[in-house]
């Protein structure tokens, strides 16, 4: 299959998307929009012509949109910036410190294997500790005819050394290539969420454009399933999990002499058995 390159032209729109000057992805998605129509009504109005030529068309149509996808997602991810590279270097040597003497998990309610809060927690202090101004964001959002209510929760680093840019926010997802996975995906589909990275580091606008090819791509493939688009799968709830309203925490570094050995539980009053705790004493009974 031969692949349609990725001219200089589009290369520059795609960085000028990125740095938030222009959006390039809207633009490519539009068109793509109006090709789908076009497409349809051809395809309506040529019922009753040549059968074969209809399939060629549909054919191609389909590769184009299928390997533009893949460019646009290859593009986007590679282009990094010396910001993102510094944290996504210093996450993973965090991660693989963590791997080496573990996570215990410290909640209420401890978790079998790994926990991801606590695994969240102990990131984002060694994030700090490397210099880093890293968060744990909350996002939490409502209910829609379109999409059901939720809350997600993710790290990211809020770095303000330049002025003149104001705060630049890069967001840190642990599991990003799992949360566009689909069960009965199709193949073109299954090698493009295959290309994506199980740790993402990257800036707020990279994310949006990552989401949308990612979402359109999944609409696409249930539409060539002829299956419904499941709502956790569509553009806005994923824009919701990481990009929308969100409550940004700041974890406490762990108290020196911390030990995970859990702790003796302690008697109360309520429920002390004096019975069973001083056998040499003598009950009297009161008769009334």
């Amino acid at each position: 299959m031969e692949k349609v390159p990725m001219t200089r032209q589009n290369s520059d729109e795609i960085d000028k998307f990125l740095d938030g000057a222009a959006s390039f992805a809207d633009m490519m998605f539009g068109f793509m929009d109006e090709s789908n129509d076009f497409e349809g009504k051809n395809l309506e109005e040529s019922a009753g012509g040549d059968e074969d030529d209809d399939d060629d068309s549909h054919v191609e149509q389909r590769r184009v949109f299928w390997e533009t996808h893949e460019q646009l997602l290859q593009a986007t991810l590679f282009r990094t910036t010396s910001l993102e590279s510094r944290i996504r270097q210093a996450t993973k040597e965090a991660l693989s410190e963590l791997v080496t003497v573990g996570v215990q998990c410290v909640c209420r309610r401890p978790v079998a294997g790994d926990c991801r809060r606590c695994l969240q927690s102990e990131l984002s202090v060694r994030l700090q500790a490397a210099g880093f101004n890293c968060y744990i964001c909350k996002s939490k959002w409502r209910s829609s005819p379109e999409i059901p209510s939720g809350e997600y929760t993710y790290l990211e680093v809020l770095d303000k050394s330049n002025p003149k840019k104001g705060d630049v926010r890069v967001v840190i997802e642990l599991n990003f290539r799992a949360e566009f996975e689909m069960a009965r995906a199709n193949e073109d589909y299954n090698k493009l969420i295959a290309r994506l990275p199980e740790l993402f580091v990257g800036k707020s606008e990279r994310l949006k454009a990552l989401i949308k090819i990612l979402c359109v791509a999944a609409k696409k493939c249930m539409k060539e399933k002829k299956m419904h688009l499941a709502p956790w799968r569509k553009h806005k709830y994923m824009q919701a999990k990481w990009l929308g309203t969100y409550e940004r925490t700041t974890p406490a570094p762990l108290p020196v002499g911390y030990s995970d050995r859990p702790q003796k539980p302690k008697a109360s009053l309520l429920t002390f058995d004096l019975r069973e705790n001083l056998p040499a004493m003598h009950y009297t009974a009161v008769v009334r």
